[in-house]
């Protein structure tokens, strides 16, 4: 039987100098809300809530289901804490930024700028026949220069899938919730959690053997994603691939609809070995932006370029991580 949902923080309860608005989202690890600080201004505020380990009946307090699950539920709040110190150091157009955090109510809260826009999962669900290539190349470039920042900061995302990236009104892309202290939990007590990792986008590694995780784990889940914006629909889930592998190379499925090297660079992301994927960030921008630098594949019965792409790139800009404002 699944552990009972907690309660999220009323309408108007009032959390340091923030008002709480409503739920934006809840899942098995935290809540998200909005918010208005004391400038009325809105800002994303979630807070660490783990079902498996703890419960919010009534009032506001956090309190561990048992003397065993305090422990980790410390434990996990701790590296709660810790990623939100770090990314609170990141300052990138294309990963959230985190303007607070702080404990109360026997838990933690990490308070980020809200986002307007819509998640590029919505746009692959407004869109028929695949998102076009030169979204998914301005997209997926700018992102990693984002994630490349973030694995300076020696950390992993571990959840990078299309309902976590964000495209902005002006379509610039930001890195939404970053599961790195999911994943601290995951590794501490495998049987109090179901998985926290979402099938399909989930690298194989955080399967099993963990300590093979690294930057080429992230990668595995842009490989993902990249398919996802392709077909729909996330690629056959890691753990399956382990034990009877039905993916199929898009370089032959989707031949002659997207440039061969992008389609190159899907089934290289994808590989279950993660010693045969990119190792880096680096490797795939340098792709993605010689990728844009050649004419753009028929599509829709036209033939276009890429020209106003690299442009709104900027080549130089992205293979130096450069962090200039997004047009």
């Amino acid at each position: 039987m699944p552990p009972p949902s907690n309660l999220p923080l009323a309408r108007g309860y009032q959390l340091l100098n923030y008002t709480i608005v409503k739920q934006l989202s809840a899942g098995g690890f935290s809540i998200v809300y909005l918010a208005h600080d004391e400038h009325d201004q809105p800002v994303a505020i979630k807070e660490y809530l783990p079902n498996a380990l703890a419960l919010r009946s009534e009032g506001e307090r956090v309190l561990a289901t048992s003397a065993d699950n305090l422990a980790l539920f410390r434990h996990g709040m701790k590296c709660f804490f810790e990623e939100g110190k770090t990314l609170a150091q990141i300052r990138h157009p294309n990963v959230v930024r985190v303007i607070n955090f702080f404990r109360a109510n026997e838990t933690v809260y990490m308070v980020m700028e809200y986002e307007r826009g819509r998640t590029l999962q919505k746009e692959i669900q407004l869109t028929e026949g695949g998102v076009k290539e030169n979204m998914i190349l301005y997209v997926f470039a700018h992102l990693l220069n984002g994630l490349r920042e973030v694995h300076l900061k020696k950390m992993l995302h571990l959840d990078i899938k299309p309902a976590n990236l964000y495209i902005r009104r002006d379509g610039s892309p930001v890195l939404l919730d970053f599961g790195s202290a999911r994943e601290a939990l995951n590794q501490s007590a495998m049987s109090k959690f179901t998985p926290m990792y979402t099938p399909g986008f989930a690298s194989p590694e955080q399967y099993a053997e963990r300590d093979k995780l690294g930057p080429w784990s992230d990668l595995y889940s842009v490989g993902a994603s990249i398919f996802a914006c392709m077909s729909g629909m996330a690629p056959q889930a890691a753990d399956q691939r382990a034990k009877d592998d039905r993916y199929q190379s898009v370089k032959k499925a989707w031949a002659g609809k997207y440039s061969p090297r992008l389609l190159e660079l899907v089934d290289w992301c994808l590989e279950l070995d993660p010693l045969k994927r990119p190792q880096s960030v680096r490797e795939v921008q340098k792709i993605l932006v010689d990728i844009a630098a050649e004419p753009l594949i028929k599509q829709g019965g036209l033939l276009n370029s890429l020209k106003n792409t690299v442009s709104r790139l900027g080549r130089m800009d992205i293979l130096a991580g450069g962090k200039g404002e997004q047009k």
